[in-house]
C-alpha cells in the first residue's frame, strides 16, 4: 500500500526504521527486532542504504524480505551515488516488480573516503531529479527528507526550505525529517514550509539513544543539537548505562508525547535494528494517546 494513502488513512502514524547489516549475525539480529516491532503493528517500515550506497543491492532485499516474510509495507531508501542513469532504472524496476509501492528519495552521502559530493558521470546531481526521474515513469509512493535545524549545505532555513519546494513539485508525497532533540525546531520548521505552500504530511524522526558514545557520534554527523539540560543529565548519567538507557527511553516518551499532542501525523523511529526502547515507548504513548488532545495536524 502507498505511504500517502496511509497517511491518510491512520492517524496518528507509526513506523520504523532499519539498516542493512554486514554479518549474518546482524541480519538474524535485525529480522529478530523486526518481527518483536511488527506486533506493535506499524504503518510501514523503511530501510537506509549504507553510505554511498554501498548495500544498495542488499537494502532493496531486505525491504523486500520484509514485506514478503513479516507482511509489514516497506519502503527502500534510494540514493543517486555511484550509478547511471540506466543503473538507477534498473533498480527501480526490481523494485516495481517486487511489489515494493513506496521510495524514500535521496541524493545520498559522498562514498567512504569522499569529503566532497561529486556526480557520477551519466548519473543525477540532486535527489529533485531522482524524484522526477521516479514519478514521470513509475508508481511508487515517493517520500524524501528534510532538516528542522537546516541541512548542512544549506546556507539559511531560506533556501532549504526553496528546495523543499521543488522535492514537492517533482513527485513528492510525504517527508521525514532528520532526527533533533529539541521539538521547537519541528514546529518551527513546519510553520516556514506551511507558509511557503508546502502542504504534504511532515512526519518526525525521533531516536530512542540507548548508548553515550551512540548518540555523541550520530549527533556530530547530522549535527543535530541536544538542549542544555539534556545534555547535562546525559553528562551525568555517562558511566551509567541502565541509567543512561532510561534517559534515552523517559526523553524519547516526552518528545513523542509532545509532537503528537500539539498535531504531528505521527512519528518516525530510528531504531538501529532493535526493538525494546521503541516498543516501550510506543507501548506508553498507546496507553496515554495524547493525540486525542491535538487541536490541529502540523
Amino acid at each position: 500500500m502507498r505511504i500517502d494513502e496511509i497517511l491518510e488513512d491512520r492517524k496518528p502514524c507509526f513506523s520504523f526504521e532499519f539498516f542493512p547489516p554486514k554479518t549474518e549475525e546482524g541480519m538474524e539480529n535485525l529480522f529478530r527486532a523486526a518481527s518483536e516491532l511488527r506486533r506493535d503493528d506499524p504503518a510501514f517500515v523503511s530501510v537506509t542504504y549504507g553510505a554511498g550506497g554501498s548495500t544498495r543491492n542488499l537494502t532493496i532485499e531486505v525491504t523486500k524480505k520484509i514485506k514478503r516474510e513479516l507482511g509489514m509495507e516497506a519502503m527502500a531508501h534510494f540514493t543517486v551515488v555511484g550509478a547511471t542513469v540506466d543503473e538507477l532504472r534498473g533498480t527501480l524496476d526490481e523494485m516495481r516488480d517486487a511489489g515494493i509501492d513506496n521510495v524514500l528519495a535521496l541524493r545520498g552521502d559522498p562514498p567512504q573516503g569522499q569529503d566532497k559530493w561529486e556526480k557520477t558521470d551519466g548519473g543525477l546531481e540532486y535527489s529533485t531529479q531522482l524524484a522526477r526521474l521516479i514519478s514521470e515513469n513509475y508508481d511508487f509512493s515517493i517520500g524524501a527528507a528534510c532538516f528542522p535545524e537546516v541541512h548542512p549545505e544549506a546556507p539559511d532555513m531560506d533556501h532549504d526550505i526553496r528546495f523543499l519546494k521543488e522535492k514537492i513539485a517533482s513527485g513528492v508525497r510525504f517527508l521525514i525529517t532528520q532526527l533533533f532533540f529539541d521539538n521547537e525546531f519541528y514546529f518551527d520548521f513546519v510553520k516556514e514550509a506551511r507558509a511557503a505552500g508546502i502542504d504534504v504530511p511532515i512526519i518526525p524522526g525521533i531516536m530512542p539513544f540507548t548508548n553515550y558514545k551512540q548518540i555523541k557520534r550520530i549527533t556530530e554527523l547530522c549535527g543535530a543539537k541536544i538542549p542544555d539540560h539534556f545534555g547535562e543529565e546525559l553528562e551525568a548519567r555517562k558511566d551509567n548505562e541502565d541509567a543512561l538507557k532510561d534517559l534515552g527511553v523517559a526523553y524519547a516518551t516526552l518528545q513523542c508525547s509532545d509532537l503528537l499532542a500539539r498535531g504531528a501525523p505521527g512519528v518516525h523511529f530510528y531504531t538501529l535494528n532493535r526493538s525494546p526502547a521503541t516498543r516501550a515507548i510506543l507501548s506508553a504513548l498507546r496507553a496515554a494517546r495524547p493525540w486525542d488532545r491535538a487541536m490541529a495536524t502540523v
